[in-house]
């Protein structure tokens, strides 16, 4: 089961869409148009769109999964005293006092760009069920890192 918000869903119900009616007839099409060209034992441009279409499928099928083993979580129950998926977590670097704000999420809603970072992450599982005011240390590929939190507040 994987838990995510109703955003997340939303958007993973819309790129699945768009493989199904837009990128995968798309493929189909330039299969059939290389097929037509005739011998298909030296047409490249026939297996480039099967290699195409196979990696379509696998991400229909992938996206497929994860829908049907999803869980949208309401937010409105859910408090800001811990730590926890969908929390917004404000924190202190304790060694150059840097701030920073990261907002726990699904792995599949993940995305550094948009302070998001997968509940699976070193960083969230070491902040996960803490409180405002607690100091984690975390070990991450460049060392160990202290970190304090400021604050926490939830996902609308």
């Amino acid at each position: 089961m994987e838990y995510m918000s109703q955003e997340g869903y939303d958007k993973l119900v819309a790129e699945l869409r768009q493989l199904e009616s837009v990128e995968l007839p798309r493929v189909r099409d330039a299969i059939a148009e290389a097929r037509d060209k005739g011998d298909l034992s030296e047409n490249f441009e026939y297996h480039a769109a099967k290699r195409e279409q196979s990696r379509l499928l696998g991400q229909i099928r992938f996206k497929q999964r994860v829908l049907e083993n999803a869980r949208v979580i309401d937010t409105s129950h859910l408090g800001t005293d811990s730590v926890g998926l969908l929390c917004r977590v404000e924190m202190t670097n304790l060694a150059n006092n840097a701030r920073m704000a990261y907002t726990i999420a699904s792995p599949h809603e993940a995305n550094l760009r948009e302070g998001k970072i997968s509940i699976k992450s070193p960083i969230a599982q070491a902040l996960l069920n803490k409180r405002v005011g607690d100091e984690v240390e975390v070990r991450v590929p460049a060392g160990l890192l202290r970190l304090r939190i400021e604050g926490i507040t939830r996902q609308e």
